[in-house]
């Protein structure tokens, strides 16, 4: 499970609107709002805030830390393009 601050933080490192990432999802703008309002891990049904999680790994972050005591997000490093220079 993941906090409504590292939603807000994981937004704000890929650089996506709530609008954006709320589409990508296929859940409710106000739904994720108030997922980014909650003071730790935010209730959902049905696999909403699963739905939303998904959506930001995909898109390029990583989940760390505990989500109440310490939670964190941090981009996925960049893959590189390998030569084959000797």
């Amino acid at each position: 499970m993941v906090s409504g601050a590292q939603i807000r933080a994981a937004r704000a490192l890929l650089g996506l609107s709530a609008v954006q990432v709320s589409k990508e999802a296929g859940v409710g703008w106000a739904t994720l709002q108030r997922f980014e309002s909650t003071d730790g891990i935010p209730a959902s049904k049905a696999g909403t805030l699963d739905r939303v999680v998904k959506t930001l790994e995909n898109a390029g972050v990583v989940f760390i830390g505990d989500p109440v005591a310490s939670p964190g997000v941090q981009l996925r490093p960049a893959k590189t393009k390998q030569s084959n220079q000797t």
